[in-house]
């Protein structure tokens, strides 16, 4: 379909805008379905090839805690570079020792200190609480940071929430959009929670270890016969994962992997 998208590109541009895709096959000589599909790869492409050449700033990820493995042992340590180095205005504080101040003045001072000292405590207590749950996912986690993706275990928020004695949504919010540098890469802290799914044999097997199974078995893949989501689901029963062809395709869209109509290679 790829040399008839080519044709209707470049020979019949006219009818591609109109979407008559009933002349479109009459004039190309080809069945309606396959007009369909060549239609449905050009729509994929962008109408801009050079965008990726563009001299629009790169945005990189700054991992907000670190960990490292000295010896046999995790550490972990905070990302402070980003942060404003806070406290309160001794000009201030020291006008509320003064006599020269009125009540209202005073009162204004006051409630702005208190205010300031409690945004001061909350990027703290915000600090901290990465720090634990940090800790925590090692502790449930430990074998991803030791061996890596393959190793992930199925994990919720409430396992870590009830560890550290927080609420599940303290630990949700917390791990939006921040990110850990590991001795296995960057990830972001929502990846290390993942749903769990149950194999034949009755083991436990986490949702991102199957899609990164997805992800290895369409890069060994031979390109002129790309795996279906069908035969991938049929290759994972043989590995004892049942997981059904809509859970794959949903799976391998999540991972950014094309229908195998898009990956055939002639």
């Amino acid at each position: 379909s790829d040399s008839l998208a080519y044709e209707i590109v470049r020979d019949h541009m006219n009818l591609l805008e109109m979407r008559n895709f009933n002349l479109l096959a009459r004039k190309t000589g080809a069945p309606a379905r396959h007009v369909v599909t060549a239609v449905e790869v050009i729509a994929g492409l962008t109408p801009y090839p050079a965008n990726e050449f563009t001299n629009e700033q790169t945005y990189y990820i700054v991992p907000d805690v670190y960990v490292f493995k000295v010896e046999n042992e995790f550490v972990i340590q905070l990302n402070d570079e980003g942060l404003p180095n806070l406290q309160l205005s001794e000009e201030y504080l020291a006008l509320l020792k003064t006599k020269k101040l009125n009540s209202e003045s005073r009162g204004y001072i006051r409630e702005k200190r208190r205010s300031a000292q409690w945004f001061i405590n909350s990027i703290q207590q915000r600090q901290r609480t990465i720090y634990k749950v940090m800790k925590s996912l090692l502790k449930f986690q430990r074998e991803f940071f030791e061996y890596g993706p393959g190793h992930l275990k199925p994990l919720i928020l409430r396992e870590v929430a009830e560890d550290i004695s927080m609420h599940e949504s303290t630990i949700s919010r917390v791990t939006s959009n921040k990110y850990a540098h590991t001795p296995q890469g960057i990830y972001e802290l929502k990846y290390f929670f993942s749903t769990a799914l149950t194999t034949i044999d009755g083991d436990v097997v986490s949702a991102e270890n199957i899609k990164n199974r997805i992800r290895q078995l369409v890069e060994n893949e031979n390109p002129a016969k790309p795996l279906s989501d069908n035969t991938i689901s049929e290759l994972l029963v043989k590995e004892n994962i049942k997981v059904a062809r809509r859970t794959v395709a949903k799976y391998r869209e999540q991972i950014g992997i094309l229908p195998v109509k898009f990956r055939r290679k002639k």
